[in-house]
């Protein structure tokens, strides 16, 4: 297994700063946790990750999220 070494966070990090880690995991698509001074968990970005599939009804539903927190606001608006 081949890790670039700007993915790496140890477990204690991630466990103190999430939010941290969970952007690293959005630029660089996957996080790798070192637990021990070994990898033990691999965050992944979702959209980005080929090895999840979901079905068709799962990607929409996905979608539909995303654009309800994006424009929710402009939501709320419209259902006065």
């Amino acid at each position: 297994m081949k890790i670039n070494i700007n993915q790496i966070v140890s477990i204690s990090e991630a466990n103190q700063n999430f939010s941290k880690v969970a952007r690293l995991a959005d630029k660089e698509g996957e996080v790798y946790i070192f637990k021990n001074n070994k990898p033990k968990y691999k965050l992944v970005d979702i959209e980005s990750d080929s090895t999840i599939e979901m079905t068709d009804d799962e990607k929409i539903d996905f979608v539909a999220a995303r654009v309800l927190k994006t424009y929710r606001r402009a939501f709320e608006e419209l259902a006065k």
